[in-house]
């Protein structure tokens, strides 16, 4: 199934309370469940003004529909080609 880097611009994502970042994950959990098992997240990364998420579904309409249910932005989605690390180089 593809995996899916979203972007998502939230002015001041990296200042959100622990609290803050909870009920934005209680919410993004919620509608995936509503979604049904063919959507997955998988985990995010907070940065200073973006969160980047990164989910497992068939399509980006399905991506596109979280957003839009859990009132998230999705600026840019981009589908995982390829996945590399450290070891990739090696022999």
């Amino acid at each position: 199934m593809p995996k899916y880097v979203i972007e998502r611009d939230i002015p001041g994502a990296g200042n959100l309370s622990a609290e803050e970042l909870g009920a934005i994950s209680r919410k993004s959990c919620s509608v995936v469940s509503k979604l049904g098992p063919q959507i997955q997240w998988v985990e995010s990364f907070v940065t200073p003004d973006k969160i980047y998420c990164i989910y497992i579904a068939p399509n980006e309409q399905l991506v596109l529909e979280h957003a839009r249910q859990g009132g998230f932005p999705a600026n840019r989605i981009s589908e995982v080609r390829s996945v590399i690390d450290p070891t990739t180089g090696e022999g």
